[in-house]
């Protein structure tokens, strides 16, 4: 893989970073990733492992005890980390997310008693939109707070939230109608409450219940819940960036860049599922040679690797793009929606390559089998991609007549 998925114009501290990554990936990640996997643990020691590495705090400002990088510099990183395994990638995905939305749009005090902990990891973000009753449609959210005194009453119930068993921060997205009146635009009648509990499955804080961990197909050892709201009081210095009905767009925001995260991980399994490939390809021997000779072989390796170098290049543009302050919107869901579906092929290539073999939990291939599928509908369908993609398009190329 020293050919493909290169990013030009890295400075020195960026190259020791990836360098640094993808040494722990080749040493603590894949050698565990597949028992793991099977086992649907949690890997508590590769978690220990990037803590120590500064991973939880790579994009938090040095203020705040991070290191204060770009985008850029943490996609890539996801990248090298879903190539060993996607479910690690999401650990800190989600970590992530809070603390962007921390940084971009929490007070000053909220910042101060939060960051610094995310980014020492003693602090895990999750950040939850979903419900049992709606997909892409935010604008549904039934979830409701309700202002009483200098609190918060917060009802409902959230669908779909990583690491909601392991994460002691939730940012929520609910409706709160207070200062809002009857009728208001749905999306700006939302808000997201910083949502602070005990790590652990049940009840973790009064009014607030995480049930269990959901059973899934793929995307194992990470833990996906539900979370149950029932009467959770929250104080009102807990509303992000102090102001209610803002919640629609901190949450977007921070799903924007989710895209970007997505798109990186796509790119890293599709790298993985390339290395398996063209690594038996070329010990398998059929009809006297090996089967990375046989010229239909070598057309389905061509396909794989000019997928995995295009995916890897829009991710880096979308992520660039959103460093220099640019709305990165159309961006984001290019790479997302392109990352997605080329990871899905090349993992099926990688795995037709593979035979009969492929089918075998003894084959690493199995595994990425099962885990391409979640990027195809993690932080927006490819139909919701389209959308915003065809939308944008239509605002940079509007017909003047």
């Amino acid at each position: 893989m020293a050919r493909l998925a290169q990013t030009a114009g890295l400075t020195d501290v960026q190259q020791e970073i990836l360098s640094t990554v993808r040494d722990f990936v080749d040493k603590e990640i894949i050698p565990v990733a597949t028992e793991l996997e099977h086992r649907d643990e949690y890997p508590q020691a590769i978690v220990d492992g990037l803590k120590e590495l500064g991973l939880f705090g790579l994009m938090i400002p040095e203020e705040y005890g991070g290191l204060g990088e770009s985008l850029l510099t943490y996609a890539l990183c996801v990248e090298e980390i879903a190539r060993g395994w996607m479910s690690v990638s999401g650990i800190i995905n989600t970590h992530f997310i809070v603390a962007y939305m921390l940084k971009q749009h929490g007070t000053q005090e909220q910042k101060e008693h939060f960051l610094p902990r995310m980014a020492a990891g003693d602090i895990r973000g999750a950040f939850s939109m979903s419900e049992p009753a709606l997909g892409s449609d935010v604008s549904a959210i039934t979830s409701k707070a309700v202002k009483d005194g200098e609190e918060y009453v917060l009802n409902g119930q959230k669908m779909w939230l990583t690491n909601g068993g392991t994460s002691s921060l939730v940012a929520v997205l609910v409706r709160s109608d207070e200062g809002h009146p009857e009728g208001t635009a749905p999306h700006k009648s939302m808000t997201t409450f910083l949502v602070e509990k005990e790590p652990g499955f049940g009840e973790v804080r009064p009014g607030l219940t995480i049930p269990g961990k959901i059973d899934k197909m793929g995307y194992k050892g990470v833990d996906t819940t539900e979370l149950i709201m029932d009467g959770l009081r929250i104080p009102a210095d807990r509303v992000l960036g102090g102001v209610t009905g803002r919640g629609f767009y901190q949450m977007m925001d921070g799903v924007e860049v989710g895209r970007v995260n997505v798109a990186a991980r796509g790119c890293g399994v599709a790298q993985r599922a390339f290395e398996l490939g063209v690594q038996y390809a070329q010990q398998r021997h059929t009809f006297g040679k090996p089967i990375a000779q046989h010229q239909a072989i070598q057309f389905k390796l061509a396909e794989m690797a000019t997928k995995v170098e295009a995916a890897h290049a829009m991710m880096v543009n979308a992520a660039r793009k959103k460093d220099s302050g640019e709305r990165n919107d159309l961006e984001a869901g290019m790479a997302k929606y392109l990352a997605s579906e080329y990871c899905k092929e090349v993992v099926e290539d990688a795995f037709r390559i593979h035979g009969g073999y492929g089918f075998s939990k003894e084959y690493e291939i199995e595994r990425l089998y099962r885990e391409a599928p979640m990027l195809l509908i993690g932080e927006g369908t490819a139909e919701i991609q389209k959308m915003i993609i065809g939308r944008r398009l239509l605002e940079e190329y509007r017909f003047q007549g």
